[in-house]
């Protein structure tokens, strides 16, 4: 059974039964089937079938809403915004999909010669519990629209969030099997990954067990996509507008609770403005409100388990005992639920845990550096590489985009502004971040088959 949890109160919510191998088999042969009808659709039939969908989740927003934010504990005002920015990346691709195939024509010794791209067949999609309407649509949407089909795998903790995903597919009319959830334990998913029919993978969560995946995927000379942990930089430089990247980066560090991959999880600001950003932080962290996700009043909502939160009290506790200063939080909150204080710790350097650890929760990390280039290397001081940001005075924002962002060992990097996913533009990590591209132009290219068609005679 997969058993949802309430991380508000702690209390248990609707159960969930699991598939067994054989019903999970079952269901790949059902999605190897649909796609042989599915990979004949034009784009307009497919994009038909996704503008459904948005529509549905457009009709349903409340309801979806309130369920990621009793299984997750994401604020409403925030599940809300998820659930409009699926239906976005759905009609996004909608419209775009057949612009990002397009074939290419390549000059050979052909008469004609090009590259089209096909699909491969069912897709799985292994996703985490954090965002989870965002990142299944981040995941199927362009995989549906270049043709393939979508086995999804969510988290066992957002087991009512996958079965409302699924069914928004169903109560949109498209064809059967084209979309459909995998209600499995962790220990099952390695069957899904081998299993012959399934021809791709695509994988969010930690960078350990995306390891374990992609090792998996090898094996079997699977495609896989991973989009792993990350420890971001936010560099703030002397002469950047203060209040402004105080805003944008207190914003970042907690939303969803901290709980995001590209959260700006360490703030590294220039020696001159330090004291001054690290007061900023301050007075902005102290004015959100912790509590229940569903009042509307409240920024900040619980950590999604026990066992994250007693992590980050791990993290924070020992940053503290290494000489960090704690000027806000630190400690775990009593009573009911998985709740932790808006934290910030300042004069933190790199060998503290909250600056070489993935911190998965609302903790401000700020961090002192002497130059640009001290802070570029705190920067780069990290086994992650998935996104960072970069503050500066305005008119020095396109050429350090130029000469600055190419320095940062990053798959992205905002200058003056929020670090955030955009179904226009591709995301994705290098080093321990992941491997692959998600989203825009290069996501929809992960899992199709680039292939070479020459024409001849030969000129």
């Amino acid at each position: 059974m997969l058993q949802a949890i309430n991380p508000s109160t702690g209390q248990p919510l609707e159960a969930f039964p699991s598939i067994s191998t054989d019903e999970l088999a079952t269901r790949v042969e059902a999605a190897a089937e649909a796609f042989r009808d599915w990979r004949k659709q034009g784009f307009a039939q497919r994009a038909a079938v996704l503008e459904a969908v948005a529509a549905r989740m457009d009709k349903d927003e409340e309801r979806l809403a309130l369920l990621m934010t009793d299984e997750m504990g994401k604020p409403i005002k925030e599940a809300r915004a998820e659930v409009q920015k699926a239906a976005w990346c759905a009609r996004h691709y909608a419209e775009h999909a057949e612009q990002y195939l397009a074939p290419i024509d390549l000059p050979s010794d052909a008469t004609h010669s090009y590259v089209q791209h096909l699909p491969l067949g069912p897709v799985l999609g292994i996703l985490p519990w954090n965002a989870p309407f965002w990142l299944a649509f981040r995941f199927c949407a362009p995989a549906l629209m270049a043709g393939n089909t979508c086995l999804m795998k969510h988290d066992p903790h957002v087991p009512a969030c996958a079965a409302a995903i699924a069914g928004l597919f169903i109560e949109a009319g498209a064809p059967a099997n084209i979309f459909q959830n995998l209600p499995l334990e962790n220990p099952d998913v390695e069957a899904a990954i081998r299993h012959p029919k399934v021809r791709a993978v695509s994988f969010t969560g930690s960078s350990a067990a995306g390891a374990r995946v992609a090792a998996i995927a090898a094996a079997e000379i699977k495609p896989v996509v991973l989009e792993l942990g990350g420890s971001d930089p936010a560099i703030v430089l002397a002469d950047a507008n203060l209040d402004e990247a105080a805003d944008t980066l207190v914003l970042s560090r907690t939303i969803n609770a901290g709980q995001s991959c590209i959260a700006a999880k360490r703030i590294i600001v220039e020696a001159p403005v330090y004291e001054s950003m690290v007061e900023k932080l301050g007075e902005r962290l102290a004015a959100l409100t912790v509590g229940n996700p569903r009042d509307e009043q409240n920024q900040v909502g619980p950590i999604a388990r026990p066992d994250l939160r007693d992590n980050l009290a791990r993290q924070v506790e020992r940053t503290i005992a290494s000489g960090a200063r704690c000027l806000m939080g630190g400690e775990a909150l009593s009573g009911d639920g998985y709740y932790y204080p808006v934290t910030l710790l300042a004069d933190v350097d790199t060998s503290m845990a909250a600056a070489c650890e993935e911190t998965f929760g609302p903790v401000a990390v700020v961090m002192k550096a002497a130059s640009l280039d001290a802070a570029l290397a705190i920067a780069n001081d990290t086994e992650y590489g998935l996104a960072a940001a970069l503050w500066c005075a305005p008119e020095r924002a396109e050429s350090l985009a130029s000469e600055v962002a190419r320095e940062i060992e990053a798959g992205q990097v905002a200058v003056n502004g929020i670090v955030k996913t955009d179904p226009r533009l591709p995301s994705g990590g290098i080093k321990r971040s992941g491997l692959g591209r998600e989203l825009g132009p290069h996501g929809i290219l992960e899992f199709v088959n680039a292939q070479q068609v020459w024409v001849g005679p030969k000129t």
